[in-house]
């Protein structure tokens, strides 16, 4: 079953010049994984350095591969440093009894 996953960031001010480059960077990576099907930045009309990233995946496997692989020393990316507070991530399947 299909999986899309928020992953909620806040900027830090003194990289908000940089973090469409760098995030542009490390989601081409995202991107290219087996089993993504897509990702998308939202920006919060009220606050530009609050970001939400929605990807979508195959399946809870695939995500779950993903994210092994972001932990290990090949996978890491240099999100942390643009980051102000750590990122909340949170993964939902649709629902089809609703």
């Amino acid at each position: 079953m299909a999986v899309t996953a928020f992953l909620d960031l806040h900027l830090r001010a003194d990289a908000r010049e940089q973090a469409p480059a760098g995030l542009a960077a490390i989601l081409s990576v995202t991107r290219a994984f087996d089993g993504c099907l897509g990702v998308e930045v939202l920006e919060d009309v009220a606050d530009p350095a609050h970001v939400t990233v929605v990807e979508h995946w195959e399946s809870i496997e695939h995500d779950d591969a993903y994210r092994a692989w972001r932990a290990t020393a090949e996978g890491a990316s240099n999100l942390r440093e643009l980051l102000a507070a750590p990122s909340v991530l949170s993964r939902y399947q649709t629902q089809s009894t609703f």
